[in-house]
């Protein structure tokens, strides 16, 4: 034998052993070898691959690595539609189902209930039992190609245990756990594992796929199947063809089937089966614990079992009859996406904003809604005319969860290429989109609307609208030229009378007293927020000209040694102080007065909230902005919530509270009013 045809050998005998002992690992969770031995047979399959690259086959485990080369992700027409389901959201609507369902069917009726794992759909397609493409769902008859990618994740078959040819749907997901540490890693920018799996299955480079431990479940097979073949025997089936199937598996039937089905149920453990009655039971049951599972599910979906009474019952144009998903949370309003346009914000981040027929959530009336960045699109397949359900995240941002119903022929949202303020090309980094040109008229205005709002300097009477008018007539350019233009200038024009204008006079005046934490938190640089200038403070860096000292030496090291300050926002913090263009924007601010260095302290008072867990609501006489409230909070040892929850201790009650009020009786949350509360600080100077 020579040198190749050895190679050969050795490179299928490694192919063996590393699959093996993968499927012992990830789908047995028995490994018999340590991950060094495990590795050591893994590297002598790579040498062997690039020494003899010609003989590397297309199922090779070492596809799991991925590789630095761009992706592109041609669209791809799927071979039946992959329809949505519909939907219900009580026991009673899902029994109403299931009734339906029984009376209708011409003999017996079994159902099969899986969960429903809140991640991004896959289509896996395979050629004699060898992986050959894997496609985004999109609108549920186009997709994109995304194969390179998913064919990293370690438990997605490259090649089944028999030579099947066929199409396989399933889900990939981030287990809870994976989805908290990497986020946070990234700085928070996914809302949920569902939308950081879609972002990461939508990368240009595999390699950078393989590094996030994504993980996958099929729950329907495509291929011939056999005559009177059942669906929980195609989970079976599913399974020994080398898929990972979902580990909670109910199986209902009023005739429970005898010792044909035995089988299944040893071999899954997780696998259970009962009568019709007991359907209801079993879900809430899952409902119950949901909080236990290490991933996440939205849901649970029945299915009729049986296949011939399925092709019977058919589908309409959005779903299948023969399935229905039980959601765990009513959305609170459906409405329809007429338009979506871009927003640029202060920091240049480009956010898809939907524009909805108007609809009434949680007591006001919702027109916009955001969409958050293009992967979230992605993972919702939303479009324009969609019917989409719509809630209100934490009582606040308004935002699309699903799709309830595509418009046929829908065209899928594409980010634009330039920037729809200044026409500047926009440029991806991380999960969003980002206008780089400082003057963008739209960052302008995010930048000052920012900097005089509550919560920040607080410039009273200096409301978005009144900044909006005072650019649109050139008096101001920046947030510097607040503290340079005459306010009289705005005299006898429309809605600016003496009074309003002595007012706005005021409120510039008195923001110059606003400490340095407040300022430099108002300047709206990236990554320099209330807790990270809290931590720099509280580290020494105390004011503007030790800070910009640090960023003339590129002192990035000093920085990274602060508990809580990573390196990407050091980089960011030094590349900020170091912009001419920020710099004589600082220069001209302390020039007007503003303060650029923390001011002798007195001794903290008592930490008398210690233990406590803190949330506002309304409005206050000595408290404006009200989060001066939470201020003394923290001071006394409190932990501050931006919404009740069963954690939450007290809530602190003004003027006009909001629904956070009702939740916190609901729960027996203690409620303060400001007169007590003022009691509770002491000594505390009203305003």
């Amino acid at each position: 034998m020579n040198e190749r045809d050895g190679a050969k050998a050795r490179m299928l005998t490694l192919a063996l052993l590393i699959n093996e002992h993968r499927d012992l690992y990830y789908r047995r969770a028995g490994p018999r070898i340590t991950d060094r031995e495990y590795d050591a047979l893994f590297d002598e399959l790579l040498a062997l691959e690039k020494k003899y690259p010609e003989l590397a086959a297309a199922d090779s485990p070492t596809a799991r690595v991925g590789s630095d080369l761009d992706n592109t992700f041609p669209e791809v027409s799927h071979p039946f539609p992959m329809l949505s389901l519909d939907k219900v959201y009580s026991s009673e609507d899902l029994g109403k189902w299931i009734d339906k369902v029984t009376r209708d069917a011409d003999g017996d009726v079994s159902f099969v209930v899986e969960e429903k794992v809140d991640g991004s759909t896959i289509v896996l397609h395979f050629e004699d039992g060898v992986l050959t493409r894997a496609v985004t769902r999109g609108d549920g008859y186009v997709g994109n190609d995304i194969t390179r990618n998913v064919g990293t994740i370690d438990d997605i078959p490259l090649r089944l245990t028999e030579a099947v040819t066929g199409v396989f749907r399933g889900e990939i997901y981030l287990d809870i756990a994976d989805f908290k540490k990497l986020n946070a890693e990234m700085d928070n920018i996914y809302a949920n594992p569902r939308n950081f799996a879609a972002g990461t299955l939508r990368r240009k480079k595999s390699r950078e796929v393989a590094r996030v431990p994504l993980r996958s479940y099929v729950y329907e097979g495509f291929s011939e199947r056999e005559e009177g073949l059942e669906h929980i025997e195609v989970l079976d089936r599913i399974s020994k063809l080398g898929f990972r199937v979902g580990g909670s598996v109910g199986f209902f039937s009023d005739s429970l089937p005898g010792s044909r089905y035995d089988p299944l149920f040893e071999a899954h453990e997780g696998w259970e089966r009962g009568t019709l009655d007991e359907i209801i039971p079993f879900i809430e049951r899952r409902r119950s614990g949901r909080d236990k599972l290490g991933y996440e599910i939205d849901g649970l979906v029945v299915k009729v079992n049986q296949y011939g009474l399925r092709d019977s019952m058919g589908f309409t144009a959005h779903h299948p009859r023969w399935a229905i998903a039980f959601k765990f949370e009513a959305p609170q309003a459906v409405s329809t996406i007429e338009d979506i346009e871009v927003q640029i914000g202060r920091t240049g981040r480009a956010t898809p904003v939907a524009r909805i027929r108007p609809v009434w959530i949680s007591g006001s009336t919702v027109s916009n809604v955001t969409l958050h960045n293009e992967d979230y699109i992605t993972a919702l397949g939303a479009s324009i005319g969609d019917t989409v359900s719509i809630s209100r995240r934490g009582d606040v941002i308004p935002a699309v969860e699903e799709v309830v119903e595509k418009k046929p022929g829908g065209t899928a949202f594409v980010m634009p290429e330039l920037c729809p303020s200044c026409s500047t090309p926009l440029v991806r980094d991380g999960a969003h989109h980002f206008c780089k040109n400082r003057s963008c008229p739209a960052r302008v205005f995010g930048r000052i609307a920012f900097f005089t709002a509550r919560g920040q300097m607080d410039i009273e009477n200096l409301g978005w609208e009144t900044v909006r008018r005072l650019l649109d007539l050139g008096l101001i350019h920046d947030i510097s030229d607040i503290y340079g233009f005459n306010p009289d200038d705005l005299l006898d024009r429309e809605g600016f009378g003496e009074k309003k204008v002595s007012l706005i006079k005021e409120g510039i005046e008195k923001s110059k007293n606003r400490p340095f934490s407040v300022v430099l938190t108002s300047l709206g640089l990236e990554e320099i927020g209330p807790r990270v200038v809290q931590l720099l403070i509280d580290a020494g860096y105390d004011s503007i000209d030790r800070l910009t000292e640090a960023a003339r030496k590129g002192d990035v090291e000093s920085l990274t040694g602060i508990d809580g300050i990573g390196p990407k926002t050091a980089d960011r913090i030094v590349e900020q102080l170091s912009d001419p263009d920020v710099m004589e924007m600082i220069d001209r601010l302390r020039e007007a007065g503003l303060q650029f260095a923390e001011r002798e302290k007195g001794p903290l008072p008592e930490p008398v909230f210690a233990g406590q867990t803190w949330c506002v609501t309304g409005s206050f006489d000595n408290f404006k902005p009200r989060e001066r409230a939470m201020d003394e909070v923290r001071k006394r040892g409190g932990r501050v919530t931006s919404a009740v929850t069963g954690k939450t201790t007290h809530l602190l009650a003004g003027m006009n509270p909001g629904s956070k009020l009702e939740k916190a009786r609901d729960l027996g949350t203690e409620v303060v009013g400001e007169e007590d509360f003022l009691s509770m600080l002491g000594g505390y100077e009203t305003r």
